[in-house]
């Protein structure tokens, strides 16, 4: 279906578009891919489509657009760089099969275990702390909804707190580093992902103490909403030494990880050579990976890296093609021409991608938006390094609002049929929403606090 869907669009493109002018075609290709998507046709290959009738509209010939397309596949991913994206995908998956998630909510639960709204704040920490070696928020929605839901409805909390809350918490895996969603920032906009993952670390942790903050306030205000307020005290504390043993695997691989890369010891994509060789002894060391699952890995690693590589490719030759049409630089112009500024150019990025997050993933607002609005930031005067963490917040947002919601299906689609609804957990999610966009008003009013560790 797609391929026809993409042959009608190249014979409708050269018969009757012939005529326009660059930045005309560029908008048609815009509002075209939009429709594209929000019609089912995947992500890569609506962008590879209309791409290439793009280049081939703006330059009159066949020729460039295929040259360009061969250019994009050898040099978007042809670095050395790109081989971070697999070593990633692989450690947190390694790490989801060596239960790690698990021992980190187990010891975040018995520290808290007498605070209103304990189990909640638990979560978040240990997602914080999962999300440090994974990257992933789908990967934290996955594992959290297994592992912290059923003890949260057990010790008394309500279910629309308990999976709103995994939901929303889920979200600190592609902020905190190492970020898959920084490193595709980092490869489009040409940034060093080390320097992106540093400049994460405060944000990061400002958004995981503002979900706590969040929690105890709501706890206190609404109690009925969150509930467990009695029965959690019945939980069994933990001694130091259990703690320690459960807590040590991981703290020592985000020491290796993070601590490589802010030591320059090694590279961002070494730090994922060795992230993965840890989370691999781990697993080993835990005898949670048979050979047979091990394989699974292997190919579900390639299966993930494969995607989000053609993914860049494909964004590789939209930005080729925007480049060709204008579009920057006649959008660059109209925000100038407009007098809005960085701070208001920022508010309508952060709306713009708010939006998109209602109907797309993450991975293709930031594909579609970025080709067109780094070019305008680093005109109005801003630094990329805070401008991508800003930017990863709000994409973000979109995995909790609805209809589309990522995580908010992910921890439907993990937890039993029946067990919850869709109604329940954008509800039970949507004060992490709120948290979200005060977080990034913060750092869009305070760049510093993004950029403070890499000046």
């Amino acid at each position: 279906m797609a391929v026809l869907v993409a042959l009608a669009a190249v014979y409708v493109a050269v018969n009757f578009l012939g005529d326009l002018s660059p930045p005309q075609i560029g908008l048609i290709s815009i509002v075209g891919m939009l429709g594209l998507l929000l019609a089912g046709m995947p992500i890569g290959i609506a962008l590879v489509v209309l791409s290439f009738i793009g280049i081939w509209l703006v330059r009159g010939t066949e020729t460039i657009a295929i040259n360009s397309l061969g250019l994009a596949a050898s040099g978007a991913i042809g670095s050395y760089e790109f081989a971070v994206i697999p070593l990633y995908v692989m450690m947190g998956l390694l790490v989801e099969r060596a239960d790690v998630g698990r021992d980190a909510f187990a010891v975040a639960a018995a520290l808290l275990r007498r605070v209103r709204g304990g189990l909640g704040m638990a979560t978040v920490l240990a997602n914080a702390l999962f999300a440090s070696i994974t990257g992933s928020s789908i990967a934290s929605a996955t594992v959290f909804s297994r592992v912290a839901v059923p003890p949260m409805v057990e010790h008394g909390y309500t279910r629309r707190f308990s999976v709103g809350t995994v939901a929303g918490s889920s979200v600190l895996g592609m902020l905190i580093p190492p970020s898959l969603l920084l490193i595709i920032y980092g490869l489009i906009s040409e940034v060093s992902v080390g320097q992106l993952f540093i400049a994460a670390i405060i944000p990061g942790l400002i958004l995981a103490a503002a979900f706590i903050a969040m929690i105890a306030l709501i706890a206190r205000v609404r109690p009925r909403f969150v509930g467990g307020v009695e029965r959690s005290l019945e939980m069994q504390a933990m001694t130091v030494r259990a703690s320690a043993v459960r807590l040590f695997p991981m703290l020592l691989l985000i020491v290796v990880v993070i601590g490589g890369i802010y030591g320059g010891i090694f590279t961002p994509t070494e730090s994922g050579a060795v992230g993965a060789l840890g989370a691999l002894v781990i697993a080993l060391a835990r005898r949670k990976l048979a050979a047979a699952e091990l394989r699974g890995v292997l190919i579900e690693t390639g299966l993930v890296a494969g995607s989000i590589l053609f993914l860049i490719v494909a964004a590789s030759l939209y930005s080729r093609m925007l480049a060709l049409s204008g579009i920057p630089t006649f959008t660059a112009q109209l925000v100038s021409g407009a007098g809005l500024g960085l701070a208001g150019f920022l508010l309508v990025h952060v709306l713009i991608l708010v939006v998109l997050g209602t109907i797309l993933d993450s991975v293709s607002i930031m594909l579609l938006v970025l080709p067109i609005m780094l070019p305008i930031v680093s005109a109005l005067g801003g630094d990329q390094v805070w401008f991508g963490i800003v930017t990863v917040i709000a994409v973000e947002v979109g995995l909790l609002t609805p209809p589309f919601g990522l995580a908010v299906y992910v921890v439907k689609g993990s937890l039993p049929d029946g067990f919850t609804t869709l109604p329940e957990i954008f509800g039970g999610s949507a004060p992490f929403v709120l948290t979200m966009l005060l977080v990034t008003a913060l750092l869009a009013a305070f760049p510093a606090l993004s950029t403070v560790l890499v000046r």
